[in-house]
Formats: structure tokens, sequence, C-alpha cells
């Protein structure tokens, strides 16, 4: 087995949770959450997701960090070395297939971000729709984003990962605040503060708590291989269940947040507040451009909405470029140009998918319109949620958890010391590996593709 300080670890604890926090901080807690809770009746949806956060997520996400962490190793490699010879490699490359594939069009969807923030400084109304459908702007865009990002992820673990997280992450928060301070204080934002905090607890059904499960995935990362990759740079002192608890936290926290820059301004300028996808390129401008100061406030909005994809982009793009460093000794500088230059042209379909190209934007698979939404529904949410699946299958039953309790316990020892009745927190864990995570996901994975059981 590889040795971790060989092939890079995190210099800082902070610098971890932070590139942790921030690979699960993204578009999905400030352009997804508030329209899947506006869509699913607000404060009750919320309660229903922090309930799956912190009972299915977090044990999931200590799940990948131990993988990570034994292994010391890249998602494939994780597999190979913790349990040689099993078909469970197989999980590693769908990590690797996932994370490549959702950059791509994901750098389409952030691409657009930076496309508005110059609109809102320069004070120019964007049709959505049209922007969308210019190719140029699409395809300059999405260059300009995954440029970012190799940039980031080429200098390294500690020089680039690290340290950009410790400036992106801290800048985000600040720049949410802002805006949240913005949007509170307009006339009738009560409405939008009260629709967001205070539950209607009729409106939770089967439905609602299996978005809330979906958008749990979506949100924290787990699923992914991204974790297992940054867990495969700690160092054994470090505590995986206090680190995972801190980035479930700030993920967390960073969703709930977004509400509070969304809800009230929409509320207070009479928009729908469940206008779904569009509510981050069409109803929250149309509301900048209402508001005193509406400029700036839409210009810092979009901006973060940038740095949070950044953050999370990151960390995709991290997931193969390990794997080439680990698997084929490639240098990291090449592997993560050969892999982001691969990303842009792989991503110029999705970028002329919404409008540019007729067949890329109406072609059409089990219900689903558009290429991006196409990829979205079988990569980005149908894999993820069968990579958590394999996941904890494979520690609860094939690893087996005495071996992955032993890999936490260290820098966590407190994991297996008893709580009450003699059942410690490790216990408590793979109960939920074992039985519980694999079935609730197995519920979730079965209703994407509309076999209910409720």
């Amino acid at each position: 087995m590889q040795n971790v300080d060989q092939r890079g670890h995190w210099g800082s604890k902070i610098g971890f949770i932070l590139a942790a926090a921030g690979s699960a901080v993204g578009l999905g807690n400030i352009w997804r959450f508030p329209y899947i809770t506006g869509e699913n009746g607000g404060a009750a949806f919320v309660v229903v997701y922090l309930a799956c956060v912190f009972l299915i997520g977090f044990p999931l996400l200590i799940n990948e960090l131990a993988i990570g962490r034994a292994s010391g190793k890249d998602a494939v490699g994780a597999f190979r070395a913790t349990r040689p010879g099993t078909p469970f490699v197989i999980t590693g490359f769908l990590c690797i297939a996932c994370c490549f594939l959702v950059l791509t069009y994901y750098g389409v969807i952030a691409g657009w971000t930076i496309g508005y923030a110059v609109a809102s400084l320069a004070k120019t109304h964007i049709a959505f729709e049209e922007f969308a459908a210019n190719p140029v702007y699409s395809i300059i865009l999405l260059g300009v984003f995954i440029l970012m990002t190799v940039v980031i992820v080429e200098r390294g673990i500690q020089s680039g990962i690290e340290k950009w997280s410790k400036v992106l992450m801290p800048l985000l928060l600040v720049m949410v605040l802002a805006v949240i301070v913005r949007s509170v204080t307009l006339p009738g934002a009560w409405k939008g503060i009260e629709y967001y905090m205070k539950p209607n607890f009729s409106k939770i059904h089967a439905t609602v708590v299996l978005k809330a499960l979906g958008q749990a995935f979506f949100s924290l990362s787990v699923g992914w291989g991204l974790m297992i990759t940054y867990g495969s740079y700690m160092e054994k002192r470090q505590s995986i269940v206090a680190s995972a608890f801190w980035v479930v936290f700030m993920d967390t926290l960073v969703a709930l947040l977004g509400g509070f820059m969304v809800f009230p301004a929409v509320f207070a300028f009479g928009k729908a507040p469940d206008s779904g996808t569009g509510l981050t390129f069409i109803t929250l401008p149309s509301v900048f451009e209402q508001m005193p100061a509406g400029a700036l406030v839409g210009f810092m909005f979009f901006c973060l909405l940038t740095i949070a994809a950044l953050t999370s982009s990151i960390s995709m793009l991290e997931v193969p470029v390990s794997y080439l460093v680990d698997e084929y000794k490639k240098p990291r500088r090449i592997a993560a140009w050969a892999v982001g230059i691969l990303a842009f042209l792989v991503g110029i379909p999705s970028a002329l998918s919404s409008g540019a190209c007729k067949w890329l934007t109406h072609i059409k698979v089990f219900g689903h319109e558009g290429l991006m939404d196409i990829l979205d529904f079988f990569v980005g949410t149908a894999v993820i949620v069968l990579i958590a699946f394999l996941c904890s299958v494979y520690v609860g039953w094939v690893w087996k958890p005495k071996a992955a309790v032993e890999e936490i316990s260290q820098g966590a020892p407190g994991f297996t010391k008893p709580l009450i009745g003699g059942i410690t927190m490790a216990h408590i864990w793979v109960l939920f590996v074992k039985f519980i995570c694999p079935v609730v996901i197995a519920i979730v994975f079965l209703n994407i593709f509309g076999v209910s059981l409720f």
C-alpha cells in the first residue's frame, strides 16, 4: 500500500475540513436547495431534509472517508487495497465516470453564473433562454470555468486545493451573509421568512421524504467518490468522525442560509417560490432588478454561486486526476490539464443543449428532455445513489465493519467507548451502514425510476 505522505496530504485539519466542505457546498446548496424547498412545502421540507442529512448522510460520509484513509489510494485503488479481488472495484470506476461526466455539464451551469455576475455588474438584463441558447457564450464560459478548476487542481493538495479552499470558503460565507442582510431587510420579506421557518407538517408525505433524501445525497457529496479521494489524503491522527460532522454542519449551514437569501426577496416582490430551476436564473434576476442596490446584490449572489460551483468542481476534477497520478504515475500537472481539456470537449454538447442545437435540446430519454437533463438524471442522480448503495454494502458486508471501525477509531478513540448500556457510537454507525442505509438508499433508487413502495 502506498504511503499517504508520498502522494500528498492535507497540511492542517482546518484545511481538510474547508476543502471537504467546499466539495460538498456547491450549486446543490445555493441553486438546487432553495427551489427544491420551494417545490416541496418550504419549512416542512427543511425539517425532513435535516433529519435525512444527519441520519443517513452523516453515516455515509464517515463510511467513504474511512475507505479512503484506510487505503491511501484513489477511488479505484481504495477498493483494490482494502479488499483485493472483489468486483466492488467497479464502484471506483463508477466514481471516476460520475465525477467526470457531472463536471462536463456542471461547468456549463457554473459558466452561466459567471455570465450573470458580469451582467449584474454591468446592469445588463439577460433573457435566460436567449443567453443559454447562445453557443458562443455557453462554450466560452464553460472553458473559463474549467480553466479556473484546472489551475487550482494542478497545483496539488496543499498548494492548490487546500490553499484555495481556505480563501474561497470564508469568502463564500461572507458574501452569503451580505446577500442575506439585503434580502431580509426588504419590505415584505417577513412572509418569505415565515414560509421558510414555519413548518406545515401536513405537507410531509412519502414523496417529500424521498426528495429530501435525494437532495441530501446531492448536497453532501456522498456517492461521488469525492470523499474517498479526499479521505485518502487524511492523516491517521485526524478524527474522521469530527471532520465528517464539521463538513455536514458547514454544508447544511450554507444550504439553510441559501434559503434566507432567496425566499425573503422572492416574497418581498411577489414572486413564486416554487418556480423550479428557473428560480435562480429567471426569478431572482428580476427581483434584483427591482431591489435597491440590486446590481451589487445580484453581482455578489452570482459570484458566490460561481465560488460554490468552483469548490465542488475542484473535487470532481481531483477524482480522475488522483486516479491517473496513483495508477499510471502521471505527473499531476499533465493529468489535470488532460482531464480538464477532455472535460471541456465532452462538455460542449451540454453547452449546446439549451437551445443552440435543436437535437441536443429536445432529445428525450425516459421522459427527460435535453442532454443536460438526461445526464443529470442518469449520472448526477441515479449513479450517485447507486454508488452510495454499493459503498454501504461494501463496508457493511464485504470489507466488514470491524476493519472500518478500527480505521475510524484512529484519531477518534471515543468512537468505540460505551455511551449507554454498553452501546458505542461504533455500534450505532454499523447498524446504519449495514442495514438502515442500504435499505433506505435502495428505496430512493427505485423511486428515481418511478417504482414507489409507498
